[in-house]
């Protein structure tokens, strides 16, 4: 079966939906192509503790604001998830799914995407298929020796499974420190990180984060000094849960041990230690496998893009996958901007106009 439309999205997640809202406005035809079974995108598969870092109300698609969640200062995922399915159903945004994209082919004056479950010929492309799907786990010598429990943050559901278990937890960044959080009180926790965790102050929240990675966005593109982005005010936003435990003494960083053994693992000074479990919070990678066909891989496995647009395939746009893509375009509230730019581009790639 191949079907034909102007536009056809990959990826039917937060950037996904954001993107078709907008090519909603501007009265093109597309389709979203999604690999979950249900909407949701990755909200669907995290930790059963896992909050956003900002009100509801900052954390919104375009055109339509997310609503409190009763009792809750920071909304949980299952929040997140209603929000989003109600989203798609209230744009009438045509998503289809599961379809799993396998690749992307040049096809002339189009772009073919194949799927497991036909062809879809269109005239330009936005793929949105965000990091989830690519955990990153270091390569460290002896890994492949440890005993024990070893899973990425993708597979961590709570603490449950633990209790009472030497459980190292990987990773300094707030899926580290959150979930180190999580298993403060239940098992004999390990939290291991590259440096010393660098914690935002206690009163920033995701608002603020946005606000910064907009303002250096606006500065690099006025040719000004580079204020550093997020990053320059830290590493891990202090959600109550984060906080309580590092207040409580519960939360102290050892530096990141360079093997493991079958038992657990070791530094370089000679200590070890013994663990059943080992959590590894240690990042991702874009998902972008079902572009390699057109060749636009760069240094570090990203694509070259000016915005959003790929620099080697005008009809292409990628959407949410970090600030290379657009400021804070990975968040709730960040991509409805590059959203509607890229929208607008394709609009006039296309010759349909702008709105």
């Amino acid at each position: 079966m191949t079907q034909a439309v102007d536009v056809v999205v990959i990826g039917g997640g937060q950037s996904g939906l954001a993107a078709g809202y907008h090519l909603r406005r501007l009265g093109l035809d597309f389709v979203v192509l999604d690999a979950g079974a249900a909407p949701g995108g990755a909200w669907r598969h995290t930790w059963d503790s896992l909050h956003l870092f900002s009100p509801a109300a900052y954390s919104s698609l375009p055109g339509r604001l997310m609503p409190p969640q009763p009792g809750e200062t920071y909304p949980d995922a299952a929040h997140v998830v209603a929000y989003l399915t109600e989203y798609e159903q209230r744009y009438e945004l045509p998503v289809v799914r599961p379809v799993r994209v396998t690749g992307v082919h040049r096809d002339g004056e189009l772009l073919r995407v194949e799927t497991d479950s036909g062809t879809w010929r269109a005239r330009a492309v936005v793929s949105a298929t965000g990091t989830w799907s690519r955990p990153f786990v270091p390569a460290i010598p002896g890994r492949a020796d440890f005993r024990g429990v070893q899973l990425h943050t993708v597979a961590y559901e709570n603490p449950a499974a633990f209790a009472g278990q030497q459980v190292i937890v990987v990773g300094g960044g707030n899926s580290g420190a959150q979930i180190a959080a999580d298993l403060a009180h239940a098992t004999h926790l390990t939290w291991v990180t590259l440096r010393e965790p660098r914690y935002l102050a206690d009163d920033i929240d995701g608002r603020a984060l946005f606000d910064h990675a907009t303002a250096r966005r606006r500065a690099l593109d006025e040719g000004r000094t580079d204020t550093g982005g997020v990053a320059s005010l830290g590493d891990i936003v202090a959600v109550p849960p984060v906080r309580a435990a590092r207040d409580a003494g519960l939360l102290k960083a050892q530096p990141m041990f360079d093997r493991m053994t079958a038992a657990g693992v070791g530094w370089a000074d000679g200590t070890t230690a013994e663990a059943d479990a080992i959590i590894w919070c240690t990042g991702f990678r874009p998902a972008l496998s079902h572009l390699a066909p057109l060749g636009l891989r760069g240094a570090r496995g990203r694509i070259p893009t000016t915005g959003t647009q790929a620099v080697d395939e005008p009809r292409l746009h990628l959407l949410g996958y970090g600030d290379w893509t657009g400021p804070a375009s990975a968040t709730l509230i960040g991509v409805g901007r590059p959203a509607r730019e890229a929208a607008r581009a394709i609009a006039s790639l296309l010759g349909s106009g702008s709105s």
